[in-house]
């Protein structure tokens, strides 16, 4: 079983908290559908710098003084890039962490053990009209490139037009799987316009949608304004005058998310920022098959 995020991300160091995670998982994991990198041996290519060293192949360094990397053609080897929004409404608080908190761990955990499979993962922050890019690679010098660049990661601005995330566009030749990681708070439909520009890519996708308890259920006992984090705009509220009305346009919208994701054959799934993130892995590992 899985420990709770609470502790998790108590241990505030990244690292640690995915390995533990993945270990866990890993544990009660079924072997038989982790695939990895040599499964399927396929050709040589010149070692590089930040490749991992166990797919290093000793017995051709011995014969020709030259470092080689066995390479695979496995059909479950693929190129994950996980997209973080870092809009200022990832700064939601429920109880001890944010939404970015959860987002930096789970994307942390994510990586992990796609680098565990043998997988290249790349990073991608999307900010107010900016966007950092880490290209996916392999092995655990860029995994640590990730977990540094995901501590870094602060939540500022609002999700502003695709055109400011051009960098994701630029995306390899072999199949990839874009793992998006956000609030889905948008002014607009700035977040479907990039979502229908990446999936004419034909790419797949998975949309991991994070909201807090308290959010689901309303729960701010003690507070009667409520402020846009993006906006700044508040409003004063009576929770529980307006618990209904909120749960039912909550649902609708919750609703209306979900099919115009499927729709786009989006895999789509809510997550609450106080679960573990065992689903959300094995969503990861049923999008291999």
């Amino acid at each position: 079983m899985l420990l709770d995020p609470k502790i998790l991300l108590s241990l505030r160091n990244l690292s640690l908290a995915a390995k533990t995670t993945i270990d866990g998982f890993m544990t009660g994991a079924n072997k038989s559908t982790i695939k990895g990198s040599g499964m399927e041996f396929s050709q040589y290519r010149s070692y590089m710098p930040g490749d991992d060293l166990r797919w290093m192949d000793w017995k051709m360094y011995a014969r020709s003084d030259r470092y080689y990397i066995r390479e695979s053609e496995s059909e479950t080897s693929i190129s994950v890039r996980l997209l973080v929004d870092a809009s200022a409404s990832m700064d939601h608080r429920d109880g001890q962490f944010t939404k970015m908190e959860y987002a930096r761990y789970l994307a942390a955990s994510l990586a992990y053990l796609a680098n565990m499979q043998g997988d290249a993962v790349g990073l991608y922050v999307l900010r107010e009209q900016s966007i950092f890019s880490l290209a996916a690679r392999q092995g655990f010098q860029n995994l640590n490139r990730i977990f540094y660049q995901l501590e870094q990661a602060g939540p500022k601005g609002t999700f502003t037009e695709p055109i400011y995330y051009k960098d994701i566009y630029a995306g390899g030749q072999k199949r990839e799987l874009l793992i998006f990681i956000t609030d889905f708070y948008q002014q607009g439909d700035e977040m479907y316009k990039l979502l229908d520009l990446l999936g004419a890519l034909r790419h797949e996708i998975i949309v991991l949608h994070l909201m807090g308890r308290n959010e689901m259920e309303l729960d701010y006992a003690g507070y009667t304004t409520l402020e846009d984090l993006e906006t700044g705009a508040s409003i004063e509220v009576n929770t529980n005058e307006i618990k209904q009305a909120y749960t039912e346009r909550l649902n609708a919208h919750l609703n209306n998310i979900r099919s115009a994701l499927l729709g786009r054959n989006i895999y789509y799934r809510l997550m609450m920022t106080d679960e573990p993130v065992d689903q959300a892995l094995r969503d990861f590992l049923r999008s291999r098959k």
